[in-house]
């Protein structure tokens, strides 16, 4: 099957309010995540391991540190004019707002779509852990001659009411739209699941395009509230089925299909989680299909002695004389004689002052935490500078941020 010319136009805009206080002065794409990533470099590595090479990051609210970050580590060609990450501020091509919603965030850059002539429009957003060939998904696209196909994970019919639900027939037809609905409409092969929209669309470049036409004249901006229902039963609309999806290299021990929408304190700390044990449910260590990172010149990390049992340590971490038990060190940490950090993620450059005791804590970069204080699960005095999230996850901003708090 011939390959068509797709255009990919990354909504990287949200305010991530839900992850607050790791969002107070970085979009939420910029959150760190993992050893050595960025949440942007998931759908980022998608879609350039699905050899599609024309990007545009569509960013709005606390965009500089994204703008930093893609432009220091996701340079593609300088030769070829079609190989390109590049970053797209609101422009109020339609007047003085910024991006009003996720299709008007499309619309207001319409002109780059001429511009590039391509016959498909691809639509994903930034926000997600997971690995996808998004080409398996065009090849569905084209193959049921689909005008728009929406990505759709399967997920339990007891969890329906909490998404966005498509209903589809037996080929995937998509016959309707159900924003959380009490009894929602089962997958017509299994009755104990139901559709979950995933939020990344396939668009035909002419559909796209009139579809919004359509969006801007009723004063609507959103795909999932307006654009994508209003073209039920008009155009060609499919559910193309995440878990059909079949990325190389993966371990017999991860989540089939796994996915994670890490937008609250509580999914971000379970998705890292996840990276951990002997059998991790998502498994970063992929040679086939890697989920590119940041670059760094940091050393090799270093391990004086101490006591570590299922984490990560990133390079350019120092430790000495600690314990460190089902966590993530990200790079450059120091940690001191007599530190004891459990069930945390401790990020960029964060200094653990003798002594100091981190339980289900969160530190954002660039912290000092004092010596022999006791942050986290089970301890009897609160942190200054701490911000407790419902899960009970503690979160330590940096403290330029906790003056604010």
């Amino acid at each position: 099957m011939s390959q068509p010319k797709v255009l990919a136009m990354i909504l990287a805009g949200g305010r991530g309010n839900r992850l607050f206080p790791l969002t107070f002065e970085r979009s939420k794409p910029a959150v760190p995540f993992g050893g050595r990533n960025s949440i942007i470099d998931f759908v980022l590595s998608n879609f350039i391991n699905s050899h599609i090479f024309s990007i545009y990051l569509l960013v709005q609210y606390k965009s500089q540190s994204l703008i930093e970050y893609v432009r220091e580590n996701w340079q593609l060609s300088a030769v070829m004019h079609d190989h390109f990450v590049t970053v797209v501020p609101p422009q109020m091509r339609l007047g003085p707002d910024w991006f009003l919603g996720t299709a008007d965030a499309v619309s207001q850059n319409f002109n780059l779509i001429r511009y590039h002539k391509p016959e498909l429009v691809a639509i994903f957003g930034a926000d997600h852990i997971y690995r996808m060939d998004i080409r398996q998904m065009i090849d569905f696209h084209m193959e049921h001659k689909a005008d728009v196909t929406v990505a759709a994970r399967p997920v339990p019919i007891s969890e329906g009411s909490s998404f966005g639900i498509i209903a589809t027939d037996a080929d995937g037809r998509i016959k309707g739209f159900e924003e959380k609905p009490k009894n929602p409409t089962p997958m017509p092969t299994n009755p104990d699941y139901v559709y979950c929209s995933m939020g990344n669309y396939i668009f035909n470049t002419d559909v796209l395009i009139k579809a919004l036409a359509d969006a801007q004249s009723k004063k609507e901006h959103d795909f999932g509230g307006y654009v994508i229902p209003s073209l039920v039963g008009k155009k060609e609309l499919y559910a193309y089925d995440f878990a059909t999806n079949q990325v190389p290299g993966m371990k017999p021990y991860e989540e089939k299909g796994y996915w994670r929408d890490v937008g609250t304190i509580k999914a971000y700390w379970e998705a890292h989680q996840d990276m951990l044990g002997n059998g991790p449910l998502f498994e970063m260590n992929n040679e086939q299909w890697l989920i590119r990172s940041s670059k760094s010149e940091l050393p090799a990390a270093r391990i004086l002695r101490g006591e570590i049992v299922n984490s990560l340590i990133a390079e350019g971490t120092v430790i000495n004389n600690a314990k460190i038990v089902n966590s993530v060190i990200r790079r450059g940490a120091i940690i001191e004689n007599g530190v004891e950090v459990i069930d945390s993620i401790i990020m960029d450059r964060v200094v653990l002052k003798k002594g100091c005791r981190i339980n289900k804590t969160i530190v954002d970069c660039s912290n000092i935490i004092e010596e022999n204080v006791y942050i986290g699960e089970g301890s009897e005095k609160p942190y200054l500078r701490a911000y407790v999230d419902s899960s009970g996850i503690t979160v330590i901003a940096s403290e330029m941020q906790s003056l604010r708090i």
